[in-house]
């Protein structure tokens, strides 16, 4: 296996938008939900996502901020698999609004109206800890 960098896995994810996010409820339960990365092509082992401050994703992240991202590329045209990528890592929440603008795309606005002045907007911040990857020949695990 000739194993997979974070460049590598960066250049796959700059083609899918959404993710789904996993977190831990009060009762222990596991929750997912998606995620739209925002646009945000160039990872480095940090993620991005925003949300409004009064969600039952927000209480879960403040209770134990480990979650995990997965991600899917679609199969290529001559039905190859595409790749998937699980990312473990720990949230935080950034509600520091001179950050808000690095990560906005006008295309949020379906669900946040105002822009970055979206009364209750928040940035989630997800530092990767492990990203793990299968693409059907290969698989691997990166540390980060």
């Amino acid at each position: 296996m000739a194993g997979k960098s974070l460049a590598d896995l960066s250049e796959k994810m700059r083609k899918i938008d959404f993710c789904m996010m996993s977190t831990k409820t009060s009762s222990g339960v596991i929750a997912n939900r998606p995620m739209s990365n925002n646009g945000d092509t160039e990872y480095d082992g940090d993620s991005y996502f925003f949300s409004y401050d009064n969600t039952s994703k927000i209480n879960d992240i403040d209770r134990d901020p480990c979650v995990t991202l997965a991600f899917c590329e679609a199969p290529s045209m001559l039905g190859r698999p595409g790749m998937f990528i699980s990312i473990e890592g720990k949230a935080s929440l950034v509600r520091d609004r001179s950050m808000f603008d690095d990560h906005w795309v006008k295309d949020l606005e379906r669900w946040f109206p105002q822009g970055v002045e979206t009364p209750g907007l928040l940035l989630i911040k997800v530092q990767a800890d492990r990203l793990k990857y299968w693409d059907g020949e290969d698989n691997g695990v990166i540390e980060a």
